[in-house]
């Protein structure tokens, strides 16, 4: 399953912002990849999510395969537009 979302908080993928998304990412056991531009990082990854540069308005898409890839989908949406 895959879905481009646009992000929407104010201050980008900061680290406070990186830690709740692999956090939540960690909950599911779907493999979950954030992609921007040409980089593809697995959202489980603190460190690989912290070399990601996103900013406000940026679009990323994000690909979850599993049994809970859905349910990962939309939290991960949530936690990048909220």
């Amino acid at each position: 399953m895959e879905k481009t979302i646009t992000v929407a908080l104010k201050d980008g993928l900061d680290a406070g912002a990186i830690a709740l998304l692999v956090q939540a990412a960690c909950k599911y056991e779907s493999r979950i990849y954030l992609s921007h531009e040409e980089r593809k990082v697995n959202a489980k990854s603190i460190m690989g999510m912290m070399n990601m540069v996103v900013n406000n308005g940026t679009e990323v898409t994000v690909n979850a395969e599993g049994a809970d890839e859905a349910e990962a989908i939309a939290e991960i949406e949530r936690l990048l537009t909220e």
